[in-house]
């Protein structure tokens, strides 16, 4: 049986969230962040400076195009969208260090991270339930 402590130190392993991987960003660390999701979502907007790659295209691509030892994060729609978890287990399966970005693409654009599309980079104001407007100030 698992004990907690290490439940959640695994848990914490595999997965960040927008909060975690804007801040990285923000250092100046790299992680390769991958949009799972379909190619109308992508049009639609994505967190900006995310490759596209449907999970199902992962097998094929990834080892042709992201480097082995990237620090990969993928993200999907939302809580309710699991193709986030498939895209971790293709890149899991592949040899990838790997992590989920929980929230999905609809917390980091609730939170007020930058997007793109075809139109440029831009950002939504903060909902407040999601994240505390003062502190999203800068860019």
């Amino acid at each position: 049986m698992i004990d907690r402590a290490s439940y959640f130190a695994a848990k914490l392993a595999y997965e960040t969230d927008p909060g975690d991987v804007y801040l990285a960003q923000r250092r100046g660390e790299s992680p390769v962040i991958i949009d799972v999701r379909s190619s109308e979502a992508w049009a639609q907007g994505r967190v900006a400076g995310a490759v596209h790659m449907h999970y199902s295209e992962i097998p094929a691509r990834a080892p042709l195009e992201i480097p082995r030892d990237a620090e990969v994060i993928v993200y999907c729609w939302s809580p309710g969208c699991n193709a986030g978890a498939k895209g971790a287990l293709a890149f899991s399966e592949l040899g990838y260090s790997v992590r989920e970005m929980i929230g999905g693409y609809e917390y980091w654009v609730r939170e007020g991270y930058p997007i793109e599309n075809i139109e440029g980079v831009f950002r939504f104001p903060v909902d407040p339930t999601t994240g505390v407007p003062r502190i999203r100030t800068h860019a």
